[in-house]
């Protein structure tokens, strides 16, 4: 009876220790045991205050957790915002930004990127207007309106010489997403782009509302934020998410947050253009 009673505790202890992995981590973070990551709480379903409750809720905070939880150290959530997104890592204000940030090469020189999700900007209308946009061609000529703070912008412009010609879009810029938003549904735009990866949330909350208008204009990637000369730490990132994908724990989240769609298959360095 003593020996299987030690039996089944050794078992139990091997079980909890399995969800903690040998992975190295700088030898700061590992004494401190915790990581400082720095996020904007205002991009459902990624990662936004909870209104029943204000505690930081969302795909990133969960996902952040997780992988706290395979290094064995606690996650410290900073808020901050967008501005101070890169001088946070660069000053070691921060360890790292966990925040539907999107991976550009363009910020490679300041941050080294673990991509952990596959996304990009899509148009949608009114579904009150849905027959009028069956095609995104549609929209050309039209004023199409999208946060002025991100590369939508540029991408949307992109997509007009492209496929517009001499009709292009008119470009309209706002104070972000939700600004956008409540400009479409008081008519004065066409309609809106944000990334595919908000849509499926923002539709649930305003039902009836909004409508996806074709595919997503870019292939894009969101990734974990590091500092560029933490080689350690950006090592020990993607095997953590690596192991969340293998253990089936990435591919849960991922369905709890209606996001299965952005799934990718293994963590990747550095990919965004």
């Amino acid at each position: 009876m003593v020996m299987k009673r030690l039996l089944l505790t050794a078992a139990f202890l091997g079980a909890m220790n399995a969800s903690v992995m040998a992975i190295e981590l700088p030898p700061e973070i590992a004494k401190r045991g915790s990581i400082k990551v720095a996020l904007v709480p205002n991009y459902p379903p990624m990662e936004f205050r909870d209104p029943a409750t204000n505690a930081l809720s969302g795909f990133d905070v969960e996902l952040g957790e997780a992988i706290g939880r395979k290094l064995g150290v606690k996650i410290e959530w900073q808020e901050t915002s967008f501005a101070e997104f890169m001088p946070s890592i660069a000053t070691g204000r921060a360890d790292a930004i966990l925040s539907g940030f999107t991976d550009y090469a363009s910020r490679h020189e300041t941050a080294t990127f673990v991509d952990y999700l596959r996304s990009g900007p899509r148009f949608f209308v009114q579904q009150s207007r849905a027959a009028e946009f069956k095609e995104a061609v549609a929209l050309c000529g039209k004023k199409v309106g999208a946060s002025r703070r991100t590369m939508f912008p540029a991408q949307i412009t992109a997509w007009s010489e492209k496929n517009c010609g001499s009709n292009p879009i008119q470009f309209v810029g706002t104070d972000g997403s939700a600004d956008a938003r409540t400009q479409l549904r008081q008519g004065r735009i066409d309609a809106a782009v944000q990334g595919d990866e908000t849509l499926p949330y923002i539709m649930d909350q305003e039902p009836g509302t909004y409508v996806p208008v074709g595919q997503t204009l870019a292939q894009q990637f969101t990734g974990i934020a590091l500092p560029v000369k933490e080689k350690v730490l950006q090592q020990a990132m993607l095997e953590a998410v690596d192991a969340l994908i293998a253990d089936g724990t990435y591919k849960t989240l991922l369905a709890k947050w209606k996001l299965s769609d952005n799934a990718i298959e293994k963590a990747t360095i550095n990919a965004g253009q």
